[in-house]
């Protein structure tokens, strides 16, 4: 999700470029042999945050287990239902007009779970901003549909983390393995000790490894 033109009084958009970043492309071509090599084939690309949060999360759980063009589909339905994907509107959309999204009936009680989380401010997406990544983790794993992976996702996406290593994310195992193993399957220790050198740049290192599977940043 390309963040959006703002209207007049909304939440401003995030920074275009993460405040870090320049840093840590810096830092990680230093430092890594391989990030030497990769950072610079993409010039000037890099994050883009998702402002909102209700929307970063409710667009996580609609592209779970399923391709990018069937989560695209199923997201685009759903703006046409809910233009501002907001808590309020998904609940007053219901059930029955969210499964025509081409939503599984999980995914649908997910979304109704997560707008009511919200709705009741049952998280505190205030706070977030000012919390550890694991505080922050602990709390979105608590609705219904968000594991790990998904929050951490959260925490790359809206948050802008500089330093998460999401070890359940298939691309990011990809991506070390066709770029530090020559194409072999790698562990999730394996993993670890090649991130260990990227402290404390893991998620531009994971982004610059997505960036080598796919080099346009899935919006």
């Amino acid at each position: 999700m390309a963040p959006t033109k703002e209207t007049a009084g909304a939440t401003p958009p995030p920074l275009e470029v993460p405040e870090y970043w320049e840093q840590a492309k810096i830092e990680l071509m230093k430092r890594d042999r391989i990030m030497k090599k990769l950072i610079p084939q993409f010039g000037d690309l890099h994050l883009v945050g998702h402002g909102d949060p209700f929307t970063t999360l409710a667009r996580s759980v609609v592209g779970q287990q399923v391709t990018t063009k069937a989560a695209d589909a199923a997201w685009n339905k759903l703006l046409t239902a809910c233009p501002k994907i907001t808590p309020a509107q998904v609940i007053k959309a219901g059930a029955e007009q969210l499964s025509a999204c081409g939503l599984s009936k999980r995914k649908t009680e997910y979304i109704l779970d997560l707008a009511d989380h919200f709705k009741a401010k049952r998280v505190h997406a205030n706070q977030w901003a000012e919390m550890d990544d694991e505080a922050v983790i602990a709390e979105l794993v608590q609705i219904r549909g968000i594991g790990r992976w998904t929050a951490e996702m959260f925490l790359i996406f809206n948050l802008l983390r500089p330093n998460v290593l999401p070890l359940d994310d298939p691309g990011l195992i990809q991506g070390i393995s066709q770029n530090y193993f020559s194409g072999e399957p790698v562990s999730r220790s394996d993993a670890r000790e090649v991130s260990a050198n990227w402290e404390p740049w893991r998620t531009v290192a994971t982004w610059y490894l997505w960036r080598s599977l796919d080099p346009v940043p899935v919006e």
